[in-house]
């Protein structure tokens, strides 16, 4: 529901919090660490003045406050205690402690007047006493209006509308004068059913985990050497195996690495190995798309049909036929259930991923229907078509047309993020257009200056991935709008090639050629780790198996789907070939 720009920079190193309860690092957030200390007077989180003491270059007391926050984090209480005493430090003084339970236990007139008491850091944190410390003068005012915003939500939950109307006029409008915003807590007041309101504000109750993620976004305006920021060492530590997964240039493995040892994977593992060749279709393959469980591939092209395989045998389960004129895209539903076939013969199809039979064929478009993405809950579809006057419509699996855009412009391609957040649209040129999904209003344009073929979105719905025509795909960032790397050394052309992020933690981007080569990059340092030898002449498009960071798929010109993986697959499904054959 906050804005990005409402929110403070996580200085700190702490994950930024969402306006639903969930972190960077997952939903779940554990009992706090913070509000366990002993009622001592110390200052600074210290109970006694000590030299300054250092471990390995550390300083000691950081590293011991640390230790103490994540010990009670586990749930090691005695451990903690004992570990305090021993040193002499202590986690938090007694207002930091006091100011964590009023957020957590909802009493928001004592939190305002701890916050009132609170100073701006000074020339020692020490010389301030018992009190809430903040880096900057400034953010008690916003801190108030989160405060203030809180109690608001939580009235409207309790269906307590007059008191709700009280907070937004006496409390919150002096506070704050973004006209947009306090038209936008008005507009909760409209709603009829909490469900509604939680939905439109993104926000999931006092006794969900809103409380701990105000708590949250208020510490990041607290000195951090008086209260530390929420599981500081686990977001040390995560720091750390994101720099090790970051700097490895094969990165082919699911698993969270050791802590124990630095972290290095294989090359022999990489998928750089052609393991199999699938040659059912009869003329070109434009698309091919792994399922997001990665146990069914789909595949399209010129030969008016679209195929349905099982993985990891790619056995073939279902052709799915019936169409005018080629199939240029599909579209998995986020439960694998359901395919939507996009076909130039200007019809969008629903299909029964299960049985191949054809549930729905979609209104006549005026041109041919270029691409598909669903909704999140599964239940409708947005299709993108070259028709500019039904170039944007949501459909739902009935049959019925939920909403059309009217955006005036072509749709060559389209892409929505895995939080149901952003709808990304290509036109066929220079521009995209990024909606809101959930609100249905642009948020802004971007003209890259130069024609561009495919977009997708990135597992954490911050990065767009765009093709363009002149052998460069781009990363964005959605939420900077701007460019933030370029991935060289393919083929362009007038012709739609598509890339793909993948492999482990998505830590490469692959994309097809004209020339027929696949050139696999680094998604961080945008190094060419791999280009293969593919297609003869083009390869259209490529899609890495998200259940399998050692699989992707290619396809071609030639009419072939080309299947990557190495050594150890290959012989993986030898031995099970011959388990299944003796027995």
């Amino acid at each position: 529901m906050l804005a990005d720009t409402d929110r403070p920079a996580a200085s700190n190193g702490t994950p930024k919090p969402y306006a639903n309860g969930k972190s960077l690092w997952g939903s779940s957030v554990s009992s706090p660490a913070n509000g366990t200390s002993k009622g001592t007077s110390g200052v600074n989180g210290s109970s006694k003045a000590r030299q300054s003491e250092t471990y390995f270059g550390h300083d000691r007391e950081e590293v011991t406050r640390l230790l103490l926050q994540a010990l009670t984090d586990m749930g090691y209480h005695s451990a903690a205690q004992s570990v305090s005493q021993e040193s002499g430090y202590e986690l938090e003084n007694p207002i930091v402690a006091a100011f964590r339970n009023a957020i957590l236990g909802g009493n928001w007139n004592e939190a305002e007047q701890l916050l009132s008491g609170a100073v701006v850091s000074g020339s020692r944190v020490g010389e301030n006493g018992n009190k809430l410390v903040l880096a900057h003068e400034a953010d008690k005012r916003m801190m108030k209006f989160w405060i203030r915003q809180q109690k608001f939500l939580e009235y409207l939950e309790k269906k307590e509308t007059g008191r709700a109307l009280m907070v937004l006029r006496n409390e919150l409008t002096p506070l704050y004068q973004d006209t947009q915003k306090l038209r936008f807590l008005s507009s909760l007041l409209m709603c009829q059913k909490t469900e509604d309101m939680k939905f439109k504000a993104e926000w999931d109750g006092a006794y969900g985990e809103s409380r701990r993620v105000l708590l949250s976004q208020l510490s990041k305006c607290i000195s951090p050497s008086v209260m530390l920021p929420e599981h500081r060492l686990s977001v040390l530590l995560h720091q750390v195996k994101d720099f090790q997964i970051g700097n490895c240039l094969w990165h082919s493995s699911d698993s969270s690495p050791s802590l124990y040892s630095d972290h290095l994977c294989d090359r022999r593992r990489f998928p750089s190995e052609n393991v199999l060749e699938l040659d059912e279709h009869e003329d070109q393959v434009w698309q091919v798309k792994f399922s997001h469980d990665g146990t069914k591939l789909a595949s399209c092209g010129k030969g008016k049909q679209a195929i349905i395989w099982d993985v990891p045998s790619f056995r073939l389960l279902h052709y799915l036929r019936n169409h005018d004129d080629g199939v240029g895209n599909v579209s998995w539903s986020w439960d694998d259930s359901m395919l939507v076939t996009c076909s130039q013969d200007r019809h969008a199809r629903l299909w029964d991923v299960n049985t191949g039979a054809c549930l729905k064929t979609f209104d006549r478009c005026q041109e041919p229907v270029t691409s598909c993405v669903w909704a999140t809950d599964s239940k409708s579809f947005v299709t993108g078509a070259l028709d500019k006057t039904n170039s944007l419509i949501q459909w739902s699996i009935s049959g019925e047309k939920i909403y059309d855009w009217n955006c005036g412009h072509r749709v060559e391609d389209l892409t929505i993020s895995p939080d149901g957040r952003w709808l990304v649209a290509s036109d066929g040129g220079t521009y995209i257009h990024v909606y809101n999904f959930v609100t249905r209003q642009l948020e802004y344009e971007m003209d890259l200056q130069v024609r561009l073929t495919s977009i997708s979105i990135s597992k954490n719905s911050r990065h767009l991935l765009v093709n363009h025509n002149n052998g460069v795909a781009q990363l964005i960032d959605l939420l900077r709008r701007e460019p933030i790397q370029n991935y060289a050394g393919f083929t362009g052309g007038n012709y739609m090639i598509r890339s793909a992020f993948g492999g482990a933690d998505e830590s490469f981007v692959i994309s097809g050629s004209e020339d027929g080569s696949i050139n696999v990059w680094h998604k961080a340092s945008a190094q060419l780790v791999q280009k293969l030898q593919g297609h003869i002449p083009g390869c259209n498009a490529v899609s890495w198996n998200p259940a399998d960071p050692c699989m992707f798929a290619s396809c071609g010109d030639d009419g072939k789907i080309k299947i990557w993986s190495n050594n150890e697959w290959r012989h993986a499904q030898r031995e099970e070939n011959r388990t299944l054959a003796s027995s």
